[in-house]
């Protein structure tokens, strides 16, 4: 276990930025098969973090076919504490502009069940309080850098996760307009709930491509291939700003998932303490 408390789990393109150097490649086995990638130790103003790209290098894994527990358990497993996750979406709400930054506070589940959601299956139950899924106190440090970045951003707001990977239809998009969610995407689900029941501070960073597809004004997926350019060199800005900040200043927060397991210790198997070592320690 390593001394790197901060990981960024993002895109493809994250961590060829030009502000960061990659100085190491780590392979991680876990219980739950193979993370996305090789998890990359990265530098930033002479500050080191973790990196993972979500989909894979290349961009390689659906929405659905992420192994999101892999990449959770092979974060923790190396010592990481504070998870901020850099994430494409559309918006829903007139005020979220493409370009745009939304540090959301709430997620809503829309996808259809294909994905491992939890580590507590097969023989060992426990319950971890999602109510506020995002640690504040990153959400806000996030929020500060951003500001400092020059990134418009906004702070609060929730975030609705589909299957996808189709975008939605028109009627869908209104349907989730009707909710009160501000931004839609695919990925922060079940991701961000694994990090409650490991212990992580977890807060995303919603990069806006489009306004989904409740306007009128359509967006082709090459425009938006544009925006998410444009989007990148927003998150370099943020980045630099982040980084530092919480590897120099790490976040205080409490973790809940202490008293989550309730199936008797007496019928844990080897595999279960496997697990329960690393995501309750």
């Amino acid at each position: 276990m390593s001394a790197i408390k901060v990981a960024v789990i993002g895109g493809s393109g994250i961590y060829k930025l030009d502000a960061i150097k990659v100085k190491n490649q780590i392979k991680v086995s876990t219980p739950f098969g193979e993370p996305s990638s090789d998890v990359m130790e990265c530098e930033v103003e002479g500050c080191s973090f973790y990196f993972l790209p979500r989909h894979g290098v290349g961009h390689k894994f659906t929405p659905s076919e992420v192994n999101y527990r892999a990449n959770i358990f092979a974060l923790k497993k190396l010592g990481v504490d504070t998870i901020v996750s850099i994430s494409a979406v559309g918006s829903l709400q007139e005020e979220y502009a493409p370009k745009h930054f939304v540090l959301v506070d709430q997620f809503i589940d829309w996808t259809k069940g294909l994905r491992k959601r939890s580590f507590f299956d097969e023989g060992i139950v426990g319950h971890v309080s999602a109510a506020n899924p995002v640690e504040t106190s990153l959400q806000t440090r996030l929020f500060e850098a951003c500001q400092k970045a020059g990134v418009r951003s906004h702070l609060g707001g929730s975030y609705i996760c589909i299957e996808g990977p189709q975008f939605s239809t028109r009627a869908e998009s209104k349907i989730y307009r009707s909710f009160g969610a501000s931004v839609i995407g695919m990925t922060n689900v079940p991701e961000a709930f694994l990090a409650k029941e490991a212990g992580m501070a977890y807060a995303t960073v919603a990069m806006v491509t489009d306004y989904d597809c409740w306007k009128e004004e359509h967006c082709t997926v090459q425009e938006i291939m544009d925006v998410m350019k444009s989007n990148y060199i927003s998150a370099q800005k943020f980045i630099v700003q982040a980084i530092p900040n919480l590897v120099k200043s790490p976040i205080s927060y409490v973790p809940e998932n202490k008293y989550a397991v309730i199936t008797d210790p007496a019928l844990h198997k080897n595999s279960h303490k496997e697990i329960l070592e690393v995501i309750l320690n």
